[in-house]
């Protein structure tokens, strides 16, 4: 097999053993962006490439902006774990994985250099482009994965990345002309009836794995957490603030429901 790499912009293949065939003949339909959460990025790629590991990705941005490739596009990288998204289970299959090097919560959320972000958007850009992939199917590992992965983290700037054409933000939706001024009243964990009903509704239309109910239980809770930092990361508190429910009601608006 060629170890040339599918995207022109990666310097290097830097093969991992930890792949397998897409589910099905599945096409890669989304992106999913972490962070490694380790010490140096030297440790991380080490870590991605030992079979024991049970760990990949389909790229690796360093701080510097440079791109190593691991797994083949056409391939199925083992980097989402147990995940969901818009009802589908085996993200793996459906998706291309990048980790971006960076010590994230565990050292202390660090900023992601220029030339990192830099290489993040054109990146993504290139995948996005060749594979039909819609900006608002750029997801963090914490979108997928909520309560249990909180990568890329709140410091992860991905309203400046909507600037460059990848992915989306709530700032690209026009408001709505009867749209209410963010006056309701918030919801948060223990509350119950039709407006929670309502808010549980509208994060499963954005993408989440969340059920019919009408209880703000835990689950929810971190549900709203992760889209929180995504989507509004000055606060993450898992309440459902007026601020929180614009924001999902303007993306609903603007990107809900389009299809893949």
């Amino acid at each position: 097999m060629s170890d040339k790499p599918d995207s022109t912009l990666a310097s290097a293949f830097a093969s991992s053993p930890n792949h397998g065939a897409r589910a099905h003949g599945r096409a890669p339909n989304c992106l999913v962006l972490h962070y490694t959460g380790m010490a140096s990025g030297e440790a991380a790629l080490a870590h991605l490439r030992k079979s024991e590991a049970q760990v990949s990705c389909h790229y690796f941005i360093w701080e510097d902006g440079r791109i190593d490739q691991l797994v083949r596009e056409e391939r199925r990288a083992w980097h989402a774990g147990a995940s969901c998204w818009k009802g589908e289970r085996d993200i793996n299959s459906s998706s291309i994985g990048i980790e971006i090097v960076n010590a994230g919560h565990p050292g202390g959320l660090p900023p992601f250099p220029p030339a990192q972000m830099g290489a993040v958007a054109a990146l993504c850009r290139d995948i996005a482009a060749r594979h039909g992939i819609p900006p608002e199917r750029v997801l963090a590992h914490s979108d997928i994965a909520p309560g249990r992965k909180v990568d890329p983290g709140e410091n992860f700037p991905w309203a400046w990345l909507a600037t460059q054409g990848v992915g989306v933000w709530p700032d690209d939706v026009a408001p709505a002309a009867n749209a209410p001024l963010l006056a309701s009243a918030p919801l948060l964990e223990g509350d119950c009836g039709e407006r929670v009903s309502e808010w549980r509704e509208s994060l499963a239309r954005w993408g989440y794995d969340i059920a019919p109910g009408d209880t703000f239980d835990a689950h929810t809770r971190v549900v709203v957490e992760a889209f929180q930092r995504h989507f509004r990361p000055a606060r993450v508190d898992g309440v459902a603030d007026a601020e929180t429910q614009g924001v999902l009601s303007a993306l609903l608006r603007g990107f809900g429901d389009r299809p893949v």
